[in-house]
């Protein structure tokens, strides 16, 4: 029994990893068992009861005759999803604000070059995507910048919390996009501030763009 309660762990260890590593992204599905106890090297029972393990902590979900797909990135994204499914937009706004203006003012003082490289590109496919009025990938590419940002901040606990909190800011990204107060953004200001070093002018930008949507700019 303590053998093969050993293999359940380590198989739901390499199971929690390839989901928290993003080896499989949101919305993936998992491969089949047959596929999958190759992967992990036990049987199918053991995989079977590794994936039900994720199942019940909300990372993984079975859909009929679909298959298993990956639906949360961590237990504690899915419990803070969950905890905020309910909240109003302006929270969720107060709650960027106070972890991207930070994330903003470090990353202009510890971006490496390959952090500014994947800003520009992230910021020009957000403007293509702004050009060409498609919504979702609007959505994607601001996302996508937001999260380069927070990387290039060099602080791991930063990142965490902004990681676990990605589905309701990304929710949060497309209501604002839907419901403009102002002009497009294009985030120039901001990038250029990370890459010039600017730490207080990166604060700057990136507070007044997410005061205007809090109507208290």
């Amino acid at each position: 029994m303590t053998r093969r309660t050993g293999l359940i762990d380590r198989a739901v260890a390499r199971l929690r990893a390839l989901v928290s590593d993003g080896t499989w992204p949101l919305g993936t599905r998992i491969p089949a068992e047959p596929a999958l106890t190759q992967l992990l090297g036990v049987g199918r029972n053991t995989a079977r009861e590794a994936v039900q393990s994720l199942v019940h902590a909300g990372l993984l979900e079975r859909r009929q005759g679909s298959g298993t797909y990956v639906v949360g990135r961590s237990e504690l994204g899915v419990t803070m999803g969950r905890e905020i499914a309910d909240a109003r937009q302006r929270d969720v706004l107060e709650v960027r604000r106070s972890l991207e203006v930070e994330a903003a003012r470090l990353a202009a003082r510890r971006r490496t070059p390959a952090d500014l490289a994947e800003l520009h590109e992230h910021r020009t496919a957000r403007e293509k995507a702004y050009r060409e009025g498609d919504l979702d990938a609007m959505v994607s590419t601001d996302l996508a910048l937001h999260r380069a940002i927070a990387r290039a901040a060099g602080n791991p606990v930063l990142l965490s919390l902004y990681e676990n909190l990605v589905g309701a800011i990304s929710e949060n990204i497309r209501f604002n996009f839907e419901r403009p107060v102002s002009g497009h953004d294009s985030h120039d200001g901001l990038v250029e501030a990370i890459e010039a070093g600017d730490a207080e002018r990166a604060a700057r930008e990136i507070t007044h763009y997410l005061s205007e949507h809090l109507g208290d700019a």
